[in-house]
């Protein structure tokens, strides 16, 4: 027991700059609180004195305000940061050294009695503020799930997921010097240089758009000095001409009415 805990301080001052003492940590820290007296709920609750489990897991969330069911399976050495409003329901199986920030809830989308309603979260994984972690599926070790993401399917060993619905946003497989630390961890699920494939698609999409209306630009103030005039023909009424300036403006999705003459 003792052994856990010297684990579980180390583990605090190493990922909290802010954490100055030992003394701090074990008088400070709610999310080292909820820990251990969700040890004394878990034991209980596999001895199957339910009840008293369920008395000392809410002791322990009225003390911390960190709501951990006596049924949850908790690794060694996970840390929870500031810690109010975390929820970890019953089935949830949280792996060593993972680290869940404030607002986070790890729920279950199945009213079925009994079985796995709660995600399990492997070895490392990161789970930034506010982020909410819904399902009976696998999250990987060494992921990351951004602050205020939705997670509603198994993210890669390795993968960063984001938004809501969260998607991943970077390959499962990464490459450490550009995903990590030297130590390998990432405050609230923050990967460095990961850019969100959809918001890249749409900027390239945008850059795309500019750099073509920018040449036709060009080619039409070329034309002009030309003098040059490009002429459609409609039926025997005659000639029209046509504003190249607003043939730009349509191939950019904002057709206008071309005025016959």
């Amino acid at each position: 027991m003792f052994d856990r805990l010297r684990e579980d301080i180390a583990a605090i001052r190493a990922r909290d700059p802010a954490a100055r003492s030992v003394r701090e940590v074990v008088t400070c820290y709610p999310g080292l609180h909820a820990i251990v007296l969700h040890r004394v709920a878990h034991a209980c609750w596999t001895r199957q004195w339910r009840w008293l489990a369920r008395f000392v897991s809410q002791m322990a969330r009225f003390l911390t305000g960190i709501e951990i069911h006596p049924g949850a399976t908790l690794g060694r050495r996970v840390f929870i940061d500031h810690g109010m409003g975390v929820v970890i329901g019953e089935t949830a199986q949280v792996g060593d050294d993972c680290t869940i920030y404030q607002g986070v809830t790890l729920g279950g989308t199945s009213l079925t009695r009994g079985a796995k309603r709660h995600p399990t979260l492997e070895r490392g994984v990161i789970v930034g503020a506010g982020a909410k972690v819904l399902g009976s599926f696998t999250v990987g070790a060494d992921a990351k799930i951004g602050s205020n993401a939705v997670v509603v399917k198994p993210v890669p060993a390795g993968g960063t997921a984001v938004g809501n619905p969260a998607r991943i946003v970077v390959p499962a497989v990464a490459k450490a010097k550009e995903t990590k630390r030297d130590d390998g961890f990432c405050a609230y699920g923050i990967t460095p240089n990961a850019d969100d494939p959809v918001s890249l698609a749409i900027h390239g999409l945008i850059d795309h758009a500019s750099t073509q209306t920018q040449r036709i630009d060009d080619i039409v103030a070329a034309l002009e000095r030309l003098g040059a005039r490009v002429e459609a023909m409609h039926g025997i009424d005659g000639a029209a001409l046509v504003d190249l300036k607003r043939l730009c403006t349509s191939m950019d999705g904002k057709a206008e009415a071309v005025d016959e003459r």
